[in-house]
């Protein structure tokens, strides 16, 4: 059985007193043990959070990773080598924000994963189509070439110390939420792709769900059969609406 996990990705949120202030209400929140929790904070808060968090059962990752492993000539950018010895476990791949305003390739994407592996780090892979891809009848065909693309680089066995993060970038910071049924057919299709490879890959890998997730919403879709959680972006910035989600999942 995959066990539920629930991601917060702070984004570029939050000064030290506001992650000060954040940090300590999630300590104070009742999270049922059957299910992980792991939070994303800016780069410049993840001492703070890894020092803050110490003692809990909340994981902390990085919300991009470098190309490249260890040390080198790359101003600006942090590899994982250096999130890992800053006590990050997990790290976000690919996420619409970084593909459509950065400019990040899928060439680019599927590098950073296998980056993030070999410094036995967890990459959470993210897929998602924009408005006008879904409004076209777009929608599997572009999760499918954006899974398809870190498959050939990485190979499906890869995914066993990976997750996978489905969001529609259509619905990423604007209130709009993909329907329950409009999720799992997502993910049904994301999990029968990685099975024409392993079927004991597919049946293992969690999908978390993204895209407006709240507290209102999230226990409708965590019911689905192929979503295992959520990546949570605006309401993992407040505590209780954050520990809302995690107790949905763990129902």
């Amino acid at each position: 059985m995959r066990r539920p996990l629930v991601a917060g990705n702070w984004k570029m949120n939050g000064t030290r007193a506001s992650v000060a202030e954040l940090i300590e209400s999630l300590g104070q929140q009742s999270i049922p043990a059957s299910v992980e929790v792991v939070v994303f904070p800016a780069s410049l808060h993840v001492a703070q959070v890894v020092a803050g968090l110490q003692g809990t059962s909340i994981g902390i990752g990085a919300q991009d990773c470098a190309v490249q492993v260890g040390f080198g000539a790359l101003t600006g950018e942090e590899s994982g080598t250096q999130l890992a010895d800053a006590g990050c476990r997990w790290v976000l791949v690919g996420h619409s924000e970084r593909r459509l305003v950065l400019g990040e390739s899928d060439k680019v994407v599927s590098a950073k994963f296998k980056a993030a592996l070999e410094c036995d780090m967890v990459p959470v892979l993210c897929l998602g189509e924009t408005l006008e891809q879904r409004q076209a009848g777009q929608t599997l065909e572009v999760v499918s070439a954006q899974l398809g693309h870190v498959l050939a680089d990485a190979g499906v066995d890869a995914f066993e110390r990976a997750v996978v993060a489905y969001e529609p970038v259509w619905a990423i910071g604007t209130g709009l939420t993909a329907t329950s049924q409009q999720a799992q057919e997502v993910h049904e299709a994301i999990r029968a792709q990685l099975a024409r490879e392993s079927e004991r890959v597919a049946a293992d890998v969690r999908i978390l769900y993204g895209g407006s997730v709240k507290a209102e919403n999230s226990a409708e879709l965590f019911e689905m059969a192929d979503v295992d959680g959520a990546l949570v972006g605006g309401a993992s910035l407040k505590a209780n609406d954050f520990g809302a989600i995690c107790r949905a999942a763990g129902i």
